[in-house]
């Protein structure tokens, strides 16, 4: 049985999207990922919410451990993993990576956050493992 994702889960996704949301507001579709990065930290960081960037993401290969095999954009309250993007399009392997970030780091919401879109809504899928 698939447990529910949790209402407060739901609620901070909601204040993420918003962070989103002013970033893309104030600078709008074309600019570099990391500029959007380090905006949308800041951004989440004045509402309050705890985020890490660039968080490593160990992953075991047979009997070794590779420490930082990937890195998660933005982390969030610690529970949900922010992929973002700048590019013309999602694309599946995308979301396949948000995927793999969810089990490595066994997290069940991810967002994946395309900024160079005209409207910001077309940009943003939610990812629930």
């Amino acid at each position: 049985m698939i447990k529910p994702i949790p209402g407060k889960m739901n609620i901070l996704s909601g204040k993420i999207v918003h962070a989103a949301y002013q970033v893309h507001y104030e600078l709008g579709p074309g600019l570099l990922e990391s500029v959007y990065e380090m905006c949308f930290y800041q951004e989440l960081k004045s509402a309050g919410l705890k985020a890490e960037r660039q968080v490593p993401v160990p992953l075991k290969y047979k009997n070794m451990v590779f420490e930082e095999a990937f890195r998660v954009d933005i982390l969030v309250e610690g529970s949900i993993i922010v992929e973002l993007k700048s590019v013309e399009k999602l694309l599946p392997i995308h979301e396949a990576q948000v995927l793999t970030y969810l089990k490595l780091m066994k997290q069940r919401v991810g967002l994946l956050i395309n900024f160079n879109v005209p409207a910001l809504k077309a940009g943003i899928k939610r990812i629930v493992l």
